[in-house]
């Protein structure tokens, strides 16, 4: 009973208006949790709300709790009181109002505000030495100036301390509707403390020419469009094959529940499978929980360029309004997410999440050319996306559920490449050109996903699992055998591990108090793609401060506070925090609650077919069933249509 009700499924009734643990925060409850904050006299109309979240119940709660049970809610505020770099941590249940914790937390900033960016573009617009920098290249139009502030980072310089700075780079628009990214302002770069508004230094290495093009993309600019694209349409005459009550999800014999949250973005929780008329757990929790794009130009441009969009800007808060037909196509549920602002008021997010099922071709076939019979099943998918804006980038999310019980994340990278300038005929040793006077420096795309597998409950181990080919000799004459070789990860130092394509490494999750009807410990396995690690030097500024790309996984036991792969404060950090502090204890792994930390994407090497709009560029991994089935569940799938189907 308390697995069903933890992983409902549908023998599971389920009442629309009741309250489950993990139902998404209301806007009433951001309206008590913050009323109640400030109702205790200890900030003032100064501070800002930098996350304003969902203070997620513990697993106890979750698997004692049954449908109709009072629940307990909480929220948990992120207050940023002043300029300095100090915050505040409060958790307030709702919505009784009553304040629960308030910690005082110094030397630590939020993620980069948006009233204070724009602080700082404006203050920076203000500026005779910004000004006077612009002017001596010929810019005097200030409303055509575009400003991005960055991150800042962390090496160790004076105006980074005890102040919450950016950097800020600059490009110049034709028109306001103009991509500014085509042309860049090199050489013009500006330190801001954004929380005061201050201009701390401009650093100007000199002018390079604008560069001659634009870079629009609207159709009436990109020249005659196509006419032979015949229209595609997508038709569900019965509906979709899902049903959504409040934030859960049933889909064939998939349940889980759906949120998005201001740093994570889209979260799956409590992803389980029916099978026979008992819904099994698989996922407690799964989120990408992590990002870094560190560039690889040392130049002082851009050598410092190493933006967290989780953690220094945050997925959920850059999230789009998804549109039927554009970003989503089909029989599309989409669901509303309801954020707070910087001031604390709710705000609501259309279309912030999209849910819909495609056909992926064939699932699984047969033909028997001795009995001429021929069986075919089609495969298909439930898709759970969101997209995010980080700027100049977009990141859509993927999370894929398929009917044979495999769950697969996919981000597609698209958007617009960050530029640099370059003199006619000059090529770049770290950037390619890919336009006249622009190149793109080399950049990677690291993405940390934090899962939380409880295969069939939460006693679980890690084993890697690799090829190993047998050497020639009486055991193998011919010299063509290869075998698993299997090892238990036993400690968090061993179980930092890399991808090995040459070898087909996967790593998979085991319940050894589980059985399949042939005696083997049920488990699901972590596929992963060909993916990178970090490959800035791990002394540098980037490399102690995103560790966890240095590894394509780790593992630490369940720990309810240990929820970001750089730490809860990546922005300008110095380092240390998140996974290699807590793996530093070497904590024993075998027969318990285990989290997996999977670092997977992109080393971007830009060509011109990427400018000025990025074609999809896609990333990820698969989770699958290794006897966590009898057999193959999807044996019972129906044919369709009928002439796909010639058993006798």
């Amino acid at each position: 009973m308390a697995l069903n009700a933890w992983y409902p499924g549908p023998q599971t009734g389920y009442n629309e208006a009741m309250t489950h643990p993990l139902d998404v925060l209301t806007a009433g409850e951001i309206e008590a949790a913050v009323k109640a904050v400030r109702a205790t006299g200890r900030i003032t109309d100064a501070a800002r709300f930098a996350r304003i979240r969902l203070h997620e119940p513990s697993k106890e709660v979750l698997l004692a709790f049954t449908e109709g049970d009072a629940v307990d809610r909480e929220v948990c505020l992120t207050i940023v009181p002043g300029p300095a770099a100090d915050l505040i941590e409060t958790v307030v249940a709702v919505p009784s109002g009553e304040v629960r914790s308030w910690t005082e937390v110094p030397g630590v900033r939020p993620g980069l505000l948006f009233e204070e960016a724009l602080n700082a573009i404006l203050g920076l617009k203000a500026h005779p030495d910004y000004i006077a920098a612009l002017e001596k290249r010929g810019i005097t139009d200030l409303d055509l100036v575009q400003i991005d502030p960055w991150p800042a980072g962390n090496f160790g310089l004076p105006l980074e301390e005890g102040r919450r700075i950016s950097r800020c780079i600059s490009f110049l628009r034709e028109s306001p509707t103009d991509n500014g990214y085509a042309r860049p302002i090199e050489g013009l770069l500006a330190f801001v403390d954004m929380a005061r508004g201050e201009v701390l230094e401009i650093v100007d290495t000199g002018v390079v020419p604008l560069p001659p093009e634009h870079a629009r993309y609207f159709p009436d600019d990109v020249g005659p469009l196509r006419t032979d694209l015949k229209p595609l349409e997508i038709s569900q005459p019965e509906g979709a094959s899902f049903t959504v009550e409040g934030n859960l999800v049933r889909w064939q014999k998939w349940s889980f529940r759906v949120s998005m949250e201001q740093h994570e973005g889209l979260i799956l929780h409590t992803v389980g499978y029916d099978d026979g008329g008992r819904v099994r757990p698989i996922l407690h929790r799964a989120s990408v929980n992590e990002m870094v794009v560190p560039y690889g130009d040392p130049g002082p441009m851009h050598g410092w360029k190493n933006a967290f969009d989780a953690g220094e800007w945050g997925l959920g808060r850059m999230a789009n309004s998804l549109t039927l037909g554009c970003d989503c196509l089909g029989e599309i549920h989409y669901f509303d997410v309801t954020f707070a602002d910087e001031h604390g008021n709710p705000q609501v997010l259309e279309n912030g999440i999209c849910m819909h099922e495609e056909d992926y071709g064939i699932l699984w076939k047969h033909v028997d050319m001795w009995a001429g019979t021929t069986e075919v099943r089609r495969s298909r998918r439930l898709v759970i996306s969101s997209i995010a804006t980080a700027g100049n980038y977009e990141y859509g999310f993927y999370w894929y559920l398929y009917l044979d019980g495999t769950i697969q994340l996919e981000v597609k990278l698209t958007g617009i490449v960050s530029p640099m300038a370059v003199a006619p005929g000059e090529e770049p040793e770290y950037a390619n050109v890919i336009a006249p006077g622009v190149a793109a420096p080399h950049h990677q795309h690291l993405f940390n996903v934090r899962l939380d597998l409880d295969v069939d409950g939460a006693t679980n181990s890690v084993y890697e699992v690799e090829a190993e080919p047998v050497p020639m000799g009486n055991g193998n004459p011919l010299g063509n055998a290869f075998r698993a070789k299997t090892t238990l990860l036993e400690s968090e130092q061993q179980a930092q591990r890399v991808v090995d394509p040459s070898r087909s490494r996967y790593w998979k999750v085991v319940n050894p108090t589980s059985r399949n009807r042939l005696g083997q410990p049920v488990a699901y396995k972590l596929l992963p793609g060909s993916t990178p690690t970090l490959l800035a030097h791990p002394d540098s500024s980037v490399g102690r401060r995103a560790t966890f790309a240095t590894r394509n996984l780790w593992v630490t036991p369940y720990a309810p506070d240990e929820q970001r792969a750089a730490g809860e404060y990546p922005n300008q950090s110095a380092g240390g925090d998140g996974l290699p502090r807590w793996t530093a204890a070497d904590r024993p792994l075998a027969d318990t609650d285990v989290v997996l930390w999977y670092t997977f994407g992109i080393t971007h090497f830009a060509r011109p077919e990427d400018w000025p709009v990025m074609p999809v560029e896609y990333a990820g991994f698969t989770l699958a069933p290794v006897g966590f089935f009898d057999r193959n569940p999807a044996l019972d799938l129906p044919p369709s249509p009928a002439h796909c189907h010639s058993a006798p």
